[in-house]
């Protein structure tokens, strides 16, 4: 075994060789479906060469041994879809019963935050009629299991979840796009169906990858060494959180769950408060570029200003521009405004301070931010952080240096509070690799590790933006993660779903056509499928709302792929070019009813270059499954390329309204 490799597994030695007593894994609780008609992997753990005996109400049954290390592992034959059942485990002379067990088709639904994105929301980013579709999705034949975020420097066994049956109090919160996936299967299979829900915003397709299939790639085997030399500090640093009081926010009520939050800081929003041990950091900054490094938690920002003497008893207006994700703010101690709900990292923060608490020259500013992944901090340009009287055009720039103090610690859905008294956190045990949900293999361990290898009928996947930055990188590691995952799950060829990422102004140091280009080549690899979202996305939002067109079209594609159903189930696929003299042939796949090319602002899409490589406007015309490409203006034409940028929308479509992929005939930039 590699050295890396054999480091990982020695971390991943856990509760396992400890077990003393009978558990079962983290994905079989009660109202849990099973894969149906298989030979479905069960697991947990147990007292060293106990016997374990499983039967199920289907009239199966199975029995095994528990190992040396406390873990066990049987399989246990299904029927045809159907249920409710209950499923008994005899052990040390007990037993343990699941109940409201379905047999039907279960699916694991990942990804960023466009897969995460819940059904209710992330206001203001919403959900088309999410209300209706909340108040309609009571169907006790969807059963909907979310695991807790978590992350972890090796594999874990257990995760954070359970199966709940699908109703508005459940659905609100769970994934949008994995619902309406789910609830198409249902609606034409008329089975039930089981959704497991593991997803994290803003995350790299790397952190799930396993040690094993990302030590493949050369470049990340410096992290990997890291990591190796960082597991005794980690570690030390697991210890000394565990010191400090812990606040589970997993039981608190979603609408609610960030508001009205305290960390032993209250003295810290004072004017009297003392912040000379405090460091500095000049603002604005995403506080991951400087030297508190990746950190997700809470965070106390100070500021000492002095205000005109025309100022003092007026009105005045804090502007701090953007604050990722929350804030509370004050002024002379008072609150003056905050953000306490998740999605709101890009709205300007701009509070009115009363003129009763502007009492003299003299002015402190604090802000708590809190931050639960990805960007932290009061980032925004520098410009937009200011004060100003109301009546007032001068204005005082707040950029600059702030004092900053963490006061908490925020990790699986847990904050660890370590509190303002004794600038605790400046004493932390230092970590030659700040271990968090981005770091390569860290979500694969504390996310997928636990799941495997539950029985699958397939997967949907829905990430890419996190790595538009590295779009040929993404050639490797999407095929990469798809074959890590087919081992995990010991099926060589599970179905694997994905989406493509969807029209979005990134900016000019990003070309995003190039990471759906790698998407669409993933689906050489067998038994994949692209939904295509170039016609349903948001330029200005990189959350867009119709994931219903999203789940159905995933649908399609597996009640095509997998499910033997004779539809269409997506839009163009470019397969070959001609060129001649003045034209470009272009034909292609799954063009269905035929093919149909519309307009936009922007004209139809198609550019076509010739040997200068320069791009320009083409003419289209639809001949049966082909499309010609011409201009008057490109005599020798060499290359054609459809919506190939940041925001190009589809105007290529199939007979059956599914939109093609962006694509190029060219390979003349990477």
């Amino acid at each position: 075994m590699p050295r890396v490799l054999a480091f990982v597994f020695l971390l991943s030695i856990s509760a396992l060789s400890q077990a003393q007593t009978f558990r079962l894994a983290p994905p079989f609780t009660d109202n849990m479906v099973l894969q149906q008609m298989s030979s479905v992997p069960v697991w947990g753990q147990g007292m060293p060469g106990s016997r374990i005996v499983v039967v199920a109400s289907w009239k199966k049954g199975a029995e095994t041994t528990v190992n040396s290390d406390g873990s066990w592992l049987l399989s246990l034959a299904t029927p045809k879809a159907g249920g409710p059942y209950e499923i008994e485990f005899r052990h040390d002379q007990s037993s343990t019963a699941l109940k409201n067990v379905l047999i039907g088709e279960v699916w694991l639904c990942s990804g960023q935050s466009n897969m995460e994105m819940p059904l209710q929301g992330w206001p203001p980013d919403s959900i088309m009629w999410a209300k209706e579709e909340i108040a309609n999705s009571s169907n006790d034949a969807i059963r909907l299991f979310t695991v807790r975020r978590a992350y972890s420097p090796s594999p874990e066994w257990s995760c954070a979840g359970r199966w709940e049956s699908c109703a508005p109090q459940t659905s609100a919160g769970f994934s949008a796009t994995a619902y309406f996936f789910g609830r198409k299967l249902q609606q034409t299979l008329h089975v039930p169906i089981g959704l497991i829900h593991s997803s994290w915003g803003g995350t790299p397709i790397e952190a799930w990858t396993s040690a094993e299939f990302i030590s493949r790639v050369a470049r990340y085997d410096s992290v990997i060494q890291k990591m190796r030399v960082s597991a005794d500090s980690m570690k030390l640093l697991k210890a000394w959180l565990e010191r400090f009081p812990v606040m589970d926010m997993s039981a608190r009520d979603a609408a609610t769950k960030w508001q009205h939050l305290t960390f032993q800081d209250d003295q810290c929003a004072l004017s009297s408060y003392a912040d000379s041990a405090w460091h500095i950091m000049h603002l604005p900054t995403y506080w991951e570029q400087t030297g508190l490094g990746e950190f997700d938690g809470v965070v106390w920002f100070r500021k000492q200003v002095t205000i005109p003497p025309s100022w003092v008893h007026k009105d005045l207006i804090l502007e701090l521009g953007p604050v990722d994700d929350m804030d509370v703010s004050f002024v002379n101690g008072h609150q003056v405004g905050s953000h306490e709900t998740e999605g709101l990292w890009r709205a300007e923060r701009v509070y009115s301070v009363p003129a009763n608490i502007v009492d003299s020259t003299a002015m402190t500013i604090a802000v708590r931010v809190l931050d639960i992944g990805g960007g932290g901090g009061i980032y925004g340009p520098a410009a937009s952080m200011s004060l100003h009287a109301q009546d007032s055009q001068e204005r005082l720039s707040l950029a600059g240096d702030w004092r900053f103090l963490p006061v908490a610690d925020y990790r699986g859905d847990k904050i660890y509070v370590f509190g303002a008294s004794g600038e605790r956190f400046f004493g932390r045990p230092h970590v030659p690799l700040e271990f968090t949900p981005y770091t390569p293999t860290a979500l694969f361990n504390g996310m997928i590790s636990p799941l495997a290898p539950y029985a699958l009928a397939g997967v949907i996947w829905y990430q890419g933006e996190s790595n538009a930055g590295a779009p040929m990188l993404y050639r490797t590691l999407l095929p990469l993660m798809i074959e890590n995952w087919r081992k995990s799950f010991a099926s060589r060829s599970l179905p694997f779903l994905f989406v493509q990422i969807a029209p979005f102004e990134y900016g000019p140091t990003i070309q995003s056509q190039y990471l759906r280009e790698a998407q669409l080549l993933t689906l050489g690899v067998p038994n994949t499928g692209m939904a295509v979202t170039l016609d349903i996305g948001d330029t200005h939002n990189i959350h867009p709302a119709s994931k219903q067109e999203v789940g159905r079209r995933l649908a399609l594609l597996a009640l095509a792929k997998h499910y033997g159903k004779k539809l269409v189930s997506s839009g163009p696929l470019y397969r070959s070019s001609k060129k001649f003299s003045d034209r470009i042939e272009l034909t292609f796949d799954n063009a269905g009813g035929g093919l149909v090319v519309t307009q936009n602002e922007r004209g139809n899409g198609f550019e076509i270059a010739g040997e200068d490589h320069l791009f320009t406007h083409a003419d289209v015309v639809v001949r049966g499954n082909s499309l010609v490409v011409s201009s008057r203006s490109v005599p020798h034409p060499q290359a054609v390329r459809y919506a190939f940028s940041n925001t190009a929308q589809a105007t290529l479509f199939n007979g059956e309204g599914l939109p093609s992929p962006s694509f190029r005939t060219d390979d003349w930039s990477k």
